[in-house]
């Protein structure tokens, strides 16, 4: 991400990164003689709270902010927030302070937790929001958050609050939006009163993106999108003591971003590429492939969450039920089959099912003895069919038209009958966690939580022969390429105790100082790579933060800042290796004995006058194991993490002025950068992706008395390429993932108000 415009001044003394960037957003804004930045209200314990006075680290970022943005997706998260990255391979997971999930298992827990509306989004291979439509707030907090949310989350948590139904008012908002290579975005949210107690509220969605690349000989877009999907919320408040929200939602993704050739494969290869149109190189967003890749993503769900108060406590239950599928259909050959072929069947179909029920029961806030505890229960179930038959390289067609019959069934097993491994997982946790504050004086204040946890997680892996014919067109004989597991099925259960202590002290009313020692857990699991039985072991964190947060200049200028280390035992990761007797690469997850982050993040927010918003955030982030030694060959002790820039950061601005007696114009401008990265663990030479910076920019003209807004927006503004993830995918060579972002859009959106 580059940095092309200048406010170098203010902008660049204020850079800062993880606490408040986004707070302040251009919807605060007025023309009232008062220029104090409005309170920043989030969730972080459990309890509605002002941001200042939460001894965490949190980034909240505004729904105006994500609006204001253009972002689309909950992954692009990682550009507003400095601290936060999203690892689209590897099982697809987000890092926080550059560690995250890093693994394809089905038993494998995520280390970042996703939460919307107080349910944890714990299904494999989804994220629990694809459109970040009718969003309250986003709260990202850094750093272990096992002793208050959900999940034990061993880097971090992000907290997605949506919009509530409110009581006694018709509302009606609708957005369009469409720019380059017909990206889109339309909305609409509807609130309904239901009597005077009731509320309906319905939001939904579509938007999406054709392909910035071509299938040369399919005359097909590569990298096109395609999302939508809907939530509906409805809300009975019938006393002040008592209320209920029902929610439903459904959601759907689809995307041809299929990886794309840079270097390393035979002539042959190359050769036929560039016959075929197709430039290998660092670049290349075209595929020769004569066969199309996709992957389809489906999320559902419906939540129950009762508040009732009782004395000054208030008790919440959440009951939670939500599935997800997800199936994918990405070839590997890079050049029409009759040339060459190297994995040209590659499906897989995942579906999942879990259900949760959490209670907790909070005291009121400004007493001597606040406290927060609960029960947690949640299970899920997991069970995917993966086809993967290859050639060796033979074409799927002789020259003389005879199409091949012999396949090899990298998912199957020699002995076993059956072309398609069928992976079944399920994970259950239980937990009770709590939380006791005691504050001493105005001035100080200690925190004590903790959370008891018993995991159960359990996998078997059997074969399934799959008709060919509809796949291939004939009827194929299979050739299995490894042994099948010395245990077909197992499980590993575990049980810990995390904790956190965390002083704080008001050094005036608008300073404060704290200190977080965390402990954090994610529980052990059993995997089956390349038909290998692989238990691994539980991952266990420590983590120190110091902190402080403060409200400068009358309140103008919000300067939060914090330091953290932490420190990990048996990290859960992976690694690329091939599979003994093949030529085929699998992702092999692992304990890495050591593993170590440490860094500091600083977050302003600067209110200069009432039309205008400044805010800047800034990040360092040293992330690298310290003790990870997989077999004889391969030894990783101090390579950095793969995702995890040094730098990262955000800066950006909102105005808004007067145009003629009639009009409101406002501007908002937003960079997002990051320093280089290595997207394979060890391995800089081929996997490094150089530091980039992200524009975006968007005029908004408001017409005063009027319920339409309408402008241009700018999206990556100088086009600024980048690539998502890298793989040597054996034979094939050097490929490469990238993003619609990595390519500038510039359009139209029209917005209604009522």
């Amino acid at each position: 991400m580059s940095t092309p415009f200048s406010f170098h001044g203010a902008m660049l003394v204020c850079a800062a990164a993880c606490n408040a960037a986004f707070a302040a957003p251009v919807d605060t804004i007025d023309t009232a003689p008062s220029v104090q930045l409005a309170p920043v209200i989030v969730t972080a314990q459990r309890r509605s709270e002002n941001l200042q006075t939460v001894p965490i680290a949190v980034t909240a970022v505004s729904g105006k902010a994500l609006e204001d943005s253009g972002y689309q997706s909950i992954t692009d998260l990682q550009y507003l927030v400095p601290g936060l990255q999203y690892d689209p391979t590897k099982g697809a997971a987000f890092q926080i302070r550059g560690v995250g999930s890093q693994s394809f298992d089905f038993s494998n827990a995520k280390s970042v937790s996703v939460v919307v509306d107080d349910v944890v989004m714990d299904a494999q291979r989804a994220n629990g929001l694809i459109g970040l439509i009718d969003i309250e707030r986003v709260d990202v907090l850094m750093g272990p958050q096992g002793t208050l949310f959900g999940k034990n989350a061993t880097s971090g948590v992000m907290s997605v609050t949506t919009e509530k139904p409110e009581l006694k008012q018709w509302s009606v908002r609708a957005g369009a939006s469409y720019g380059q290579r017909s990206d889109r975005q339309y909305n609409a949210t509807v609130n309904a009163p239901l009597g005077d107690s009731s509320a309906l509220r319905i939001s939904a969605f579509e938007q999406g993106q054709d392909g910035y690349g071509r299938y040369t000989t399919l005359g097909r877009k590569l990298g096109e999108v395609k999302e939508h999907g809907y939530r509906a919320r409805l809300l009975f408040n019938p006393s002040r003591d008592l209320e209920v929200i029902v929610s439903n939602d459904y959601q759907q993704h689809w995307d041809s971003n299929i990886r794309t050739a840079v270097s390393g494969a035979p002539a042959k290869l190359v050769k036929a590429q560039l016959d075929a149109g197709v430039v290998p190189g660092p670049r290349n967003a075209d595929n020769a492939d004569s066969a199309f890749g996709q992957t389809t993503t489906e999320e559902w769900g419906s939540s129950l969450r009762v508040r009732y108060k009782v004395g000054d406590a208030t008790l919440t239950a959440i009951t939670a039920y939500r599935g997800s599928t997800f199936d994918n259909d990405t070839p590997a050959n890079l050049v029409p089959h009759n040339i060459y072929a190297f994995i040209p069947f590659n499906k897989g179909e995942l579906e999942t099912s879990k259900y949760s029920q959490e209670i907790r029961l909070a005291s009121g806030s400004d007493q001597f003895m606040e406290y927060v505890g609960g029960l947690f229960y949640n299970k899920l179930n997991a069970k995917q069919t993966q086809l993967q038959w290859g050639t060796q390289g033979a074409p799927l067609v002789s020259p003389n038209g005879v199409p091949l019959r012999q396949l090899y069934a990298l998912t199957g097993a020699i002995g076993k009958s059956g072309n398609t491994s069928l992976f079944d997982a399920e994970n259950v946790t239980t937990a009770a966690f709590g939380q006791l504050k005691f504050n001493f004086t105005p001035q100080a204040s200690v925190a004590i939580g903790g959370r008891y946890t018993r995991d159960r997680n359990g996998q078997s892996l059997s074969y399934i022969d799959v008709p060919s014919e509809p796949i291939t067109g004939i009827n194929n004989t299979f050739v299995a390429t490894s042994a099948p597991p010395l245990y077909p099925e197992g499980t590993v259960n575990g049980h810990n105790f995390s904790y956190r202590i965390s002083p704080q002290y008001k050094l005036s009313k608008d300073v404060m100082v704290y200190a977080n020692y965390t402990t954090g857990y994610k529980p052990g699991g059993i995997a089956f790579v390349g038909n290998k039985y692989d238990p691994y072991r539980e991952e266990t964190v420590k983590s120190v933060e110091l902190g402080v947060k403060s409200e400068l200049l009358g309140r103008t200028l919000r300067l939060n800042a914090d330091v953290f280390m932490g420190k990990f035992k048996d990290f859960q990761t992976t690694i690329l290796t091939t599979i003994p007797g093949s030529q085929t690469l699998q992702a092999v997850i692992g304990n890495a004995g050591g593993l170590r982050s440490m860094g500091a993040e600083v977050g302003l927010t600067w209110r200069a006058a009432p039309a205008l918003t400044l805010n800047s955030s800034l990040t360092y982030t040293d992330a690298k194991y310290t003790n990870y030694v997989y077999d004889s060959k391969t030894n990783y002790t101090g390579s950095r993490l793969s995702n995890a820039p040094r730098w990262a950061g955000t800066m950006g601005l909102d105005y808004q002025t007067a145009a003629g007696a009639n009009m409101v114009i406002k501007a908002h401008m937003d960079v997002s950068f990051r320093s280089k990265l290595w997207t394979v663990v060890g391995q800089p030479a081929y996997s490094q992706v150089p530091g980039y910076a992200l524009v975006n920019a968007r005029v908004t003209l408001s017409p005063n008395d009027s319920a339409f807004e309408y402008g241009i927006y700018a999206r990556n503004l100088f086009n600024r390429y980048y690539s998502t993830g890298y793989q040597q995918y054996g034979p094939l060579g050097l490929l490469q993932y990238t993003t619609p972002n990595a390519y500038r859009s510039v359009g139209m959106f029209a917005k209604y108000n009522f």
